[in-house]
């Protein structure tokens, strides 16, 4: 199992925006931590008022009553990877079985080597040796892991995060006001969503809570509750502070709340004051890993939709378009022509994917799906993902400065749709500095910012390397860089220097104040519109 990890790598490779700070998951493993005790129980023994009357409306003075109810029917999450002790156990009942004088073999479980002391001469020598000439192999390490989760349905079934159970070999559940520790059986999981549905394994009946079907509002109350370094059922206050957040985990949006949530939340439901589920708790933003006062979860409303589909299926079911997209801005909008920034841009089709099967090329800008119009790429993928596979979608899409309508037949979302982004090869051979010619085809092109190159002589790789950009050009900004090869200007492949300027000057007697550029940067492709400066070389 990998220990929850996954905010994290959203912090490295996705949240760069925030950086120095990271993203930190609110799960935990169960190993290497303290807890504070509070020396003295802290008691309130002064009745009160539940609500009070004021000019927007009632409110609560306490959320007792509302904690009492719904508390129940949050659980501890308790995870085990055993390393793969359990496969290697079967794997040995399997040799156990299997003819043949295994030991005569070498490296045969017969062999042992010696158990020198460490200041024996030869104990270095037989420690460095070979598995196979009987070196011992190391355990499996036993990982041990904890998160929150949260009952919906009074026969057991049990909502929590994906990054919680992954690769988890055993998983128990407890309840804050009882002991017993349940086995818990996975149903499925949806790593996209990060969200993961658990079944008890009892015939007990159990309390549940519900999703709420009204959305919150900034500014509501929300009550976190969970497992926090393992303290079992905690409860914290605060309102929902934004909503639509992108943490760069995916397409989905987040809801933001300030109520402390830390490492061991994750899996955890929010609650509003009519005790539904809003959100599970499933990151936090903190440049200690602690509380700071900014959570994420995901909304209620998209964890019910995938646990509707886990519950049935175990799996989750999306529409795949088959292409790679990026947001179009103001400069990418000027270089295609559009009159406004919205859409996404194809910068890759998936080969013999549904894309590429209806006709979608590169370059094509995507502005609506059916009747809906595509804001940027992120409301692009989700509202594929929410179509069924195999449905039929009329896709507009601005093409040579005109708007056509591709009519396509979705497919089913791959488990590994990069993988199917079966590109070009690259060989690693365009930066060009080793052709002998390479200083009398450099040419400048001020309008760009770029030095360029041809590729290497002999090769049958399309495109024009990068040699130099130009530090304080437009195409630096955007991320050009020596090494980079351009594709395409202007819709139109080019080869050679002189193939990039003739796409320069189409973009310039089209009035245009930017040119688009198809660029790729090691294995990655992507277009990037460049403004057209007004020196001139």
């Amino acid at each position: 199992m990998r220990l929850p990890h996954r905010a994290a790598t959203m912090s490295n490779a996705r949240l760069s925006k925030i950086a120095p700070s990271f993203v930190a998951l609110a799960a935990i493993a169960a190993a290497g931590f303290g807890y504070f005790i509070p020396s003295h129980a802290v008691r309130a023994d002064t009745p009160a008022a539940q609500t009070i009357e004021t000019p927007m409306g009632r409110a609560p003075l306490s959320f007792a009553d509302l904690i009492e109810r719904v508390k129940p029917a949050v659980v501890s999450v308790s995870v085990v990877n055993d390393g793969g002790a359990s496969k290697m156990a079967e794997n040995s009942k399997g040799d156990k079985g299997d003819k043949g004088d295994k030991g005569d073999k070498k490296g045969g479980g017969n062999f042992n080597l010696p158990d020198l002391p460490p200041d024996h001469p030869l104990h270095d020598f037989f420690k460095r040796l070979p598995k196979e000439f009987g070196q011992p192999e190391e355990r499996p390490k036993i990982v041990q892991g904890q998160g929150s989760g949260f009952v919906i349905s009074s026969d057991g079934y049990v909502v929590t995060n994906n990054h919680v159970i992954d690769g988890a070999t055993k998983i128990q559940v407890a309840f804050d006001n009882d002991e017993t520790k349940y086995e818990a059986k996975l149903i499925g999981t949806d790593p996209r969503t990060d969200v993961a549905l658990l079944k008890i394994e009892s015939t007990k009946t159990f309390p549940a809570v519900t999703f709420s079907k009204k959305a919150p509002r900034v500014g509501d109350w929300a009550l976190a509750v969970g497992n926090p370094f393992g303290l079992g059922g905690t409860v914290t206050a605060g309102i929902v502070s934004a909503l639509a957040r992108d943490i760069g985990s995916g397409p989905y949006d987040y809801m933001q709340i300030d109520a402390a949530v830390n490492r061991g939340n994750s899996g955890g439901p929010t609650f509003n004051l009519d005790g539904e589920v809003i959100g599970v708790n499933t990151a936090i933003f903190s440049p200690s890993g602690g509380n700071v006062g900014i959570a994420f979860d995901i909304p209620a409303k998209t964890v019910d939709e995938v646990v509707t589909q886990l519950k049935a299926t175990g799996t989750v079911k999306r529409g795949w378009l088959g292409v790679k997209i990026q947001n179009v801005d103001e400069d990418t909008a000027a270089s295609l022509g559009l009159s406004e920034a919205h859409g996404a841009l194809v910068s890759e089709v998936t080969p013999n994917g549904p894309a590429a099967a209806a006709g979608i090329k590169t370059q094509d800008a995507i502005l609506q799906v059916n009747d809906a119009k595509v804001a940027d790429s992120r409301d692009l993928a989700r509202k594929i993902a929410e179509l069924s596979p195999d449905s039929p979608v009329n896709i507009k899409v601005w093409r040579n400065n005109a708007e056509k309508v591709i009519n396509v037949k979705l497919g089913l979302f791959p488990k590994n749709a990069e993988a199917l982004m079966n590109g070009d090869n690259d060989e690693n051979d365009n930066n060009g500095n080793n052709n002998d010619d390479s200083k009398s085809s450099q040419m400048e092109l001020s309008q760009l910012g770029v030095t360029l190159m041809p590729a290497r002589s002999g090769s049958n790789e399309e495109g024009v390397a990068i040699a130099e950009v130009d530090p304080s050009s437009d195409a630096a900004e955007k991320g050009l860089k020596a090494g980079d090869v351009i594709l395409e200007v202007s819709g139109e492949t080019v080869k050679t220097p002189d193939d990039v300027v003739a796409g320069v000057k189409k973009a310039q007697n089209l009035k245009r104040t930017a040119v688009l550029l198809h660029i790729k940067s090691s294995d990655q492709k992507r277009f990037v519109a460049v403004q057209l400066s007004s020196k001139k070389g």
